[in-house]
């Protein structure tokens, strides 16, 4: 796991808190909207990109070292992106959250599969139990509440075509993230996953513009503070922790939203929720904290 701050702000796990702060509160937000998924996430994206167009440094692109294939895999990222929030959206018609949610917690482990082939990264073994614990904690979370039947299989299944791409976008965005700004890179993606949603917006006749004034504050919110401060800085951190550790700190998400839930909803936690957010959590401190005792155990055996 690497890990170079050198054009950070702050600290990359700091800002990898952040960001799984941000997209946490969006669980929140949704269910206080009755407004199509679909059409909120769209309007999340394309509200971005406006927000984010005067920040793009354009200059940048006369130095940038892109050639076709990496514009292809940014387009690529994009198209992913689009399809993701589709599946994950589709999905929830026909499965629980909670299944999708187990589902969706195996993200890291197609982007770390993914990431020794493409980017030949290695892992230790005392990571890879690290993570495994953190996936069982989401496992014991969701555990309560999955059910299975005919229908639930259709919207596992949609549940895991979404959690495949949302890893190739992962990895997409690493690869080129040493070539293309972060800001750009984002706008780009976010405006081509925003078009994907809106070309299955009118091919489904969803309306895009009877909503009130509240609907579109909501579609305001959603755009800052879980995509900007959220999926953003997910883009931002891709080129110094790279896309198995960000996909680590997804698995958080979960557990920070049935806190949030808790301390606003209202809603209660259960016992399989409280045992399996500490095993998240520990598994994922083990995972962060790995590296650093792999870095000290390598140094005392250089000074013996």
């Amino acid at each position: 796991m690497k890990t170079n701050q050198s054009s950070l702000p702050f600290h990359p796990y700091i800002l990898l808190l952040i960001s799984i702060l941000s997209v946490s509160i969006s669980s929140i937000m949704i269910k206080s909207s009755d407004t199509p998924t679909s059409v909120a996430g769209m309007y999340r994206l394309y509200i971005s990109v406006i927000i984010m167009l005067p920040f793009v440094p354009w200059k940048t692109l006369r130095t940038s070292e892109m050639n076709k294939k990496d514009w292809s895999t940014v387009l690529l990222a994009g198209l992913f992106l689009g399809l993701y929030f589709l599946c994950w959206m589709e999905s929830l018609v026909y499965t629980s959250v909670a299944s999708s949610m187990v589902i969706l917690s195996l993200q890291p482990l197609f982007v770390m599969i993914g990431s020794y082939f493409i980017f030949r990264e290695r892992t230790n073994i005392l990571t890879i139990l690290c993570l495994i614990a953190a996936l069982l904690g989401s496992l014991i979370i969701a555990w309560g509440d999955i059910g299975v039947s005919r229908e639930a299989l259709i919207g596992d299944g949609l549940s895991l075509l979404g959690t495949i791409l949302v890893s190739a976008y992962m990895l997409a965005g690493q690869k080129v993230s040493r070539k293309i700004d972060a800001n750009l890179y984002s706008v780009i993606v976010f405006f081509l996953g925003g078009s994907v949603m809106l070309v299955y917006n009118l091919l489904n006749n969803i309306t895009l513009i009877e909503y009130n004034s509240s609907d579109w504050t909501y579609f305001f919110l959603l755009a800052v503070i879980p995509t900007i401060f959220g999926q953003y800085i997910f883009n931002l951190l891709l080129k110094s922790i790279g896309a198995t550790t960000v996909s680590v700190g997804i698995i958080g998400e979960p557990v920070l939203a049935i806190i949030l839930a808790y301390l606003f909803l209202g809603e209660t936690i259960s016992i399989f929720q409280f045992i399996g957010g500490l095993i998240t959590l520990l598994g994922m401190a083990g995972y962060f904290w790995t590296p650093s005792l792999t870095q000290t155990v390598s140094k005392d055996r250089s000074y013996s």
